[in-house]
């Protein structure tokens, strides 16, 4: 049987526009299909970079690039590190490109380099946790040494149906209490080094149904491949890595995460237009 993933987070729209030729993302897109990719979820971190989501996937939905690419979908928010920022402009993007946002993210709380406050950070967390609310979207999440705080705002605030973890670097009791709470939780190429032992345990304890996968390209490049630049085509080798730490055949994760995913992001769907 012929493996599928989805790669549940990425920054690849930020290739698409740095070297101003669309080609670099839809060769990065090619080679993710080839590698048996069949979905791609790219997330924002500030205005730029949302709306610049937001245009690769109505391009890669809207128009025709010779054989099927991997469905591409666009999550919109402002990452903690720019929590100091405005968000005034989420919702018009919402409104403006009705049907076609498939989450609010990667928002959260990041106390290791704190580079807003954590007021800041606690504020504009607060507030895109409302907006996931109030417009029945998935929302995702960056947590870093602040896992105190995350668990605490989401039990004032609540949980949004569908939240998602990404790029999880916790204790496998956080990831716990992630399952706990409702969310999934996401790993990235991190799992496949050599010093990530408490990561490779957190994996046991997430149920299969709340497990996804993701490059985080281009950041976070897996072994072999550490050193290079990473793209959504090494999202199999993250989940190889998921699977050994879980017990659980490469079908197995490749099957659940990607189901997982698709649930979660619409990927399957329609977008605006089409």
């Amino acid at each position: 049987m012929t493996l599928s993933w989805v790669d549940s987070h990425c920054h690849l729209q930020e290739r698409y526009v740095a070297d101003d030729v669309e080609e670099a993302a839809i060769d990065a897109l090619r080679r993710a299909r080839d590698a048996g990719v069949s979905g791609v979820v790219c997330v924002g971190t500030d205005e730029v970079t949302s709306r610049q989501a937001v245009a690769l996937s109505l391009d890669v939905g809207g128009r025709d690039h010779g054989a099927s690419l991997p469905e591409v979908r666009a999550v919109i928010g402002l990452h903690p590190h720019e929590a100091g920022q405005s968000r005034g402009w989420i919702q018009p993007m919402i409104d403006e490109f009705a049907g076609g946002i498939a989450g609010i993210g990667e928002c959260g709380l990041d106390y290791f380099y704190e580079h807003a406050s954590k007021e800041e950070q606690r504020e504009a967390f607060c507030d895109q946790i409302g907006l996931a609310f109030a417009n029945e979207l998935p929302l995702v999440i960056h947590a870093r040494d602040a896992w105190e705080d995350l668990f605490s705002i989401f039990e004032s605030e609540g949980v949004p149906p569908e939240t998602v973890l990404h790029c999880f670097t916790g204790e496998p009791q956080h990831a716990q209490r992630c399952v706990e709470l409702g969310m999934s939780v996401s790993f990235s190429g991190i799992v496949t080094f050599k010093n990530a032992t408490a990561l490779r345990e957190a994996v046991k304890e997430v149920p299969l149904s709340r497990l996804l996968i993701e490059t985080d390209s281009p950041f976070l490049t897996p072994v072999p491949h550490r050193g290079q630049s990473n793209e959504p085509a090494y999202a199999p080798l993250v989940g190889q890595a998921v699977a050994e730490s879980a017990g659980l055949s490469v079908l197995e994760i490749a099957a659940a995460t990607s189901t997982t995913a698709e649930r979660i992001f619409g990927l399957g769907s329609p977008l605006p237009g089409k």
